[in-house]
């Protein structure tokens, strides 16, 4: 079947194979549709370093069926806080353990991205060994009233009711959609570091989850791996970025030139961190978009609002759409309505019940980093403090959450 939905079934292209295209794919297969999931890259490898996996995103993975299996591989935090990077005094303290989970229904935890990768390509793959293609870097598409099109650089073509873009902050598919807003620098540069828990200090690293603030940068660190690794985040407010990619291998030394005069225990990390584990990239940002869909294409994750990582929500809010997505697309096949606008329409049901919310993230991730760096780390006001908790975030359950019955203006394209 290609380009038209039989039944209650639809044949969906997606553009990428990161967190959210292969959260989306697994909703979607759930759903009984046909997916075929499109990735650039000739071979998964273990990228990336740590990931808050919050309620809001537990939730979301329960309802896939990988509540079990994402738990067992993740860590759950005892304490969190913040801390003054030069004197290591606790400003923010908080307890988790298991309150996050009393509270929302699911815990607050924390992992290795490439586990959670791991456990969703595992997950597609059972459903349709044929339902991951790699080395498929996207060149152009297209589409009419019944059918998208995907034209891959190898000179594959590939055709569907409904295509996914789910292919990060860079986004291809955005582009083609909706030209002409490239991403900006926002003066960010940020550092990813796995040190093995055994090469540091036996005095116990406390809180066990914590970001540390100062002037102009932050570094974050917990423990993942079952507690093997320690992973670290550090950010630095840089005057331009002119590397490509989005992960350059750094020196151990060039990282520690801007920690070096911080708590000893900060230092001590970068310096135990291996020389092959140090990388960097800028951070780039763009305004979210008023609509991300155009007739039978939509964009899902980054690609559609990227976002800063001061709030630890990037891939909660891709995991949430991609729910949110699939709850969409059935609903409207379930009740087997004419054929030709069905699909758009649920793409835009799907768009309209995330918009406010991600729109809502991503203003409050930029804001976080100002006041993570503000000049003075001694005003820094703990009743200010505002986490993903203390914005609400971890009460969201896309499982459940509502979603519009029909788009509120007829589908565009």
């Amino acid at each position: 079947m290609t380009g038209k939905v039989a039944g209650n079934v639809a044949d969906i292209i997606i553009i990428g194979a990161g967190i959210g295209g292969l959260t989306a794919a697994l909703a979607l297969q759930r759903t009984g549709q046909r997916v075929r999931v499109f990735e650039r890259a000739a071979a998964f490898a273990e990228v990336g370093a740590g990931l808050t996996v919050g309620p809001n995103m537990l939730h979301g993975l329960a309802h896939l069926g990988l509540g079990e299996a994402v738990r067992a591989a993740a860590m759950t935090p005892e304490h969190g806080g913040v801390i003054d990077i030069a004197t290591g005094e606790l400003l923010v303290a908080n307890t988790r353990g298991r309150i996050p989970e009393q509270r929302y229904g699911q815990p607050y935890t924390q992992m290795h991205r490439a586990e959670l990768h791991g456990i969703l390509a595992d997950a597609v793959g059972r459903n349709d060994p044929e339902a991951l293609q790699l080395d498929h870097c996207l060149a152009s598409l297209s589409q009419d009233a019944c059918s998208v099109t995907a034209r891959f650089t190898n000179g594959n073509s590939a055709c569907g009711d409904l295509l996914i873009g789910a292919d990060g902050s860079r986004s291809v598919v955005r582009d083609a959609l909706f030209p002409g807003h490239a991403p900006r620098f926002t003066g960010y540069v940020a550092w990813r570091c796995l040190v093995p828990m055994d090469r540091l200090p036996a005095t116990p690293i406390y809180p066990d989850s914590a970001i540390m603030i100062g002037p102009h940068r932050s570094f974050a660190r917990y423990r993942v791996s079952h507690g093997r690794l320690l992973n670290c985040t550090a950010f630095v407010d840089s005057p331009g970025w002119t590397d490509e990619g989005w992960s350059i291998p750094s020196s151990v030394e060039e990282l520690l030139a801007h920690f070096a005069d911080s708590a000893p225990i900060v230092s001590e990390i970068v310096r135990q961190t291996p020389a092959d584990a140090c990388f960097k990239w800028g951070l780039f940002d763009r305004d979210p978009l008023p609509c991300w869909t155009d007739g039978r294409v939509t964009l899902l994750g980054d690609a559609a609002h990227p976002m800063l990582p001061f709030l630890g929500q990037g891939a909660a809010m891709a995991i949430e759409d991609a729910v949110i997505l699939a709850r969409a697309l059935a609903s409207v096949l379930a009740r087997v309505l004419a054929s030709t606008p069905e699909g758009p329409a649920a793409l835009l049901i799907y768009e309209q019940a995330r918009r406010e919310r991600t729109s809502f993230v991503v203003q409050a991730s930029r804001d976080a980093v100002r006041e993570f760096h503000a000049p003075d780390t001694r005003g820094y006001d703990p009743a200010r403090h505002r986490d993903a908790e203390a914005l609400g975030l971890f009460s969201y359950n896309p499982a459940t959450a509502p979603i519009p019955a029909q788009p509120f203006h007829q589908p565009r394209g």
